[in-house]
C-alpha cells in the first residue's frame, strides 16, 4: 500500500485502505474514496472521528500543557475525574488512570490480588481481555495463549452463561472473578437476563472481588452509560479504555475504595497514566456522550440498526443470527466472512469481525438512522455477492 509493511512487525490482519482522513461516522482514503465507517478503529472512534469538541479540547491543551506525571497535581486531570465521577457507577469511586484495555485489566488483577489475597481468577470461556502476559492469562482462546505458557497460575475458565459452573470453579485460592458483560471479541455475545445478576449475587455471598471489562462495551456503546446497567448490576472493580479519550490512548480502573485503598504506595503505576492532553480529550468526549446525548442515539439508532440487520436475515439465507444491544452488534454468517469484508471495502463500508464467520459492527455513536440504511443497503449488496459465489439460493 505505502510501504509499511516492510518497517512493521507482522502482526496484524491488514484492509488494503490507507486511510487519510475521518469526520463523524465516515472516512476516507488518500484518494478520496469515502466509507461508511461501522470498524470505528476497533471501538476506538466512540464519539465519531475528530469530534469537534475533542479536537478542541486537544488543541487547547496542546498550546498549554502536554505532560504532568501522576506525582504532581494537575487541574485538566481533575476536570476529567470530576465529570467520570459524576456518571461512575455506585460506589466505584477511585480511578487509576493507564494507557489501554490490556494495562486496565493488568492494574486490575493486581488490585484485586492484593485486596483479597488471593491469587486464583475465574474467568469466562470466550473471553478476551488483551494480549499482556496478565490479561492473556484470563483470555480464553487458545490461539493468543499457546505461544506463551506458562502463563498466571490459578486461572480458572468457566461457561459463560453457566453460573452453577462458577460457584463450583470457586475454591480458597479465587480472589477474583472477571468477566465481560457483553464479549466482544469473541462475537458479540449477550448474555441471558439473569446471568450478571447471579454472577454478583455469588461474588458478593462469597466475598470475591467481581472485575467487570467494559473496555469495548461500555460509555455508551450498549444504549446505556454502562453495559452492566442492562441488568441493573455493578462490579467492584471495572476496567476501561478504546473511546474513552476519543482516539487518544487511555484507560482506566475503577474500583471501590476499599480495593484501592489496599495498594501501597508505588505498587503500581504508569508514567504516561493520567495525561493532560488524554485528560482534556477525555473531558470532551465525557461531554459528547452526556450534552450531546451520544448514549441515547446509540440506543435509538442502535435499535434501528439491529432491526434493518434482521430483515437482511430474512432476505439472506447466508445469514445465521443477528444479535447485540445499541452500536455493539453482530452478524453471524454460515460461511468465512473475509470476502463479504473486502467486497464491503470495495463498495464504501467498512466492517470488523469476530473469529472466521462473524461480522462485528462498533460504529461510531453518532451514527445516524440515513447512514445505517446506507451501510445496510451496502451489506445487502456483498452478501448477494458472496451468495452468488456460493451458490446459496
Amino acid at each position: 500500500m505505502n510501504g509499511e509493511d516492510q518497517h512493521l512487525a507482522t502482526l496484524y490482519q491488514r484492509f488494503q485502505v490507507n486511510l487519510a482522513k475521518g469526520k463523524g461516522a465516515r472516512v476516507w482514503d488518500t484518494n478520496g474514496k469515502e466509507y461508511i465507517d461501522c470498524m470505528g478503529g476497533y471501538g476506538v472512534a466512540l464519539v465519531g472521528h475528530c469530534n469537534d469538541r475533542v479536537v478542541a479540547a486537544i488543541k487547547k491543551q496542546a498550546d498549554t500543557l502536554i505532560t504532568a506525571h501522576m506525582s504532581v497535581y494537575n487541574n485538566t486531570r481533575l476536570e476529567f475525574m470530576e465529570k467520570m465521577s459524576t456518571v461512575a457507577p455506585a460506589g466505584l469511586t477511585k480511578m487509576f488512570f493507564t494507557n489501554s484495555g490490556a494495562e486496565s485489566v493488568e492494574g486490575a488483577l493486581k488490585f484485586a490480588r492484593k485486596y483479597s489475597g488471593k491469587p486464583g481468577v475465574i474467568a469466562m470461556n470466550g473471553a478476551y481481555h488483551g494480549k499482556t502476559f496478565g490479561a492473556l492469562s484470563v483470555t480464553y482462546n487458545e490461539k493468543y495463549r499457546k505461544s506463551f505458557t506458562p502463563l498466571l497460575e490459578g486461572m480458572k475458565f468457566v461457561p459463560y452463561s453457566d453460573p452453577a459452573k462458577l460457584e463450583e470453579a470457586i475454591d480458597d485460592t479465587i480472589g477474583a472473578v472477571i468477566v465481560e458483560p457483553i464479549q466482544g471479541e469473541t462475537g458479540i455475545i449477550v448474555p441471558p437476563d439473569d446471568l450478571l445478576p447471579k454472577i454478583r449475587e455469588i461474588c458478593s455471598r462469597r466475598n470475591i472481588v467481581l472485575v467487570y471489562d467494559e473496555i469495548q462495551a461500555g460509555l455508551g456503546r450498549t444504549g446505556k452509560m454502562w453495559a452492566g446497567e442492562n441488568w441493573n448490576t455493578v462490579p467492584d472493580i471495572m476496567c476501561l479504555a478504546k473511546g474513552i479519550a476519543g482516539g487518544i490512548p487511555m484507560g482506566l480502573v475503577l474500583a471501590k475504595p476499599e480495593i484501592m485503598d489496599a495498594m501501597k504506595l508505588g505498587e503500581h503505576s504508569s508514567t504516561f497514566g493520567g495525561s493532560p492532553i488524554a485528560c482534556a480529550a477525555g473531558s470532551a468526549t465525557m461531554d459528547a456522550l452526556t450534552e450531546d446525548k451520544l448514549v441515547q442515539n446509540a440506543a435509538k439508532v442502535g435499535s434501528y440498526f439491529k432491526d434493518q440487520l434482521i430483515g437482511l436475515k430474512e432476505r439472506h439465507k447466508i445469514i445465521r443470527e443477528v444479535r447485540g444491544l445499541g452500536m455493539m452488534l453482530a452478524v453471524e454468517l454460515r460461511f468465512e466472512v473475509r470476502d463479504v469484508l473486502f467486497d464491503g471495502i470495495r463498495n464504501g463500508l467498512l466492517m470488523l469481525y469476530s473469529g472466521r464467520n462473524i461480522i462485528r459492527l462498533l460504529p461510531p455513536l453518532v451514527m445516524d438512522e440515513t447512514t445505517v440504511s446506507r451501510a445496510v443497503d451496502i451489506m445487502d449488496n456483498v452478501l448477494s455477492l458472496e451468495e452468488k459465489r456460493r451458490n446459496v439460493v
